[in-house]
């Protein structure tokens, strides 16, 4: 399976989403593990059924078993982080920031591949859910790593074109 049966998803008003999947799946900024698994996280970052299936088929080639299941984490714990951060960031009162978030994050210390692996990863799922604190967190860190901007951009040009052709592809099956 690759990349094509998620384009074959598309109508073609959404010719431009298919043709950046198509150049993304290609892109050689960063490595393949890198680049699937910000596929993968993406895809189940919003977790639209038929998407999430051929993402998941066509990262299987590319990635081990051990990075399929980071980048899933990174999606599962993003999602929890990403509401916690962004709803701190957005209320008025700081109060919140002093206290200990009390959650469970072990992942984000151990996530069992490269840390710039899974902050690209990290990145791409918080730009997805919209939150402007972990992405700077996570974009800080890969900073602090030397990762050029570059690359630190295809990961967000992966998430943007993940999401939006997962958003297409759930409103087209809406229609029947």
């Amino acid at each position: 399976m690759s990349i094509d049966t998620v384009r074959d998803l598309l109508p073609a008003y959404a010719k431009d989403i298919s043709l950046n999947l198509s150049s993304l799946a290609n892109e050689t900024l960063l490595t393949d593990q890198q680049k699937w698994g910000c596929f993968l996280a993406s895809a189940h970052a919003i977790g639209v059924v038929p998407v999430v299936k051929a993402i998941e088929a066509a990262a299987a080639e590319k990635l081990s078993p051990e990075a399929m299941s980071a980048a899933k984490a990174a999606a599962a714990i993003m999602g929890m982080n990403n509401i916690y951060y962004r709803s701190l960031h957005l209320m008025k009162n700081h109060e919140y920031t002093t206290l200990p978030a009390r959650l469970r994050m072990n992942v984000l210390a151990n996530p069992g591949v490269e840390k710039i692996d899974f902050e690209l990863w990290s990145t791409a799922v918080s730009a997805i859910n919209g939150c402007g604190a972990c992405l700077d967190a996570h974009e800080g860190e890969l900073k602090k790593h030397t990762v050029p901007s570059t690359q630190i951009q295809a990961a967000l040009r992966i998430a943007a074109v993940v999401h939006a052709a997962s958003r297409i592809a759930a409103s087209e099956a809406a229609l029947g």
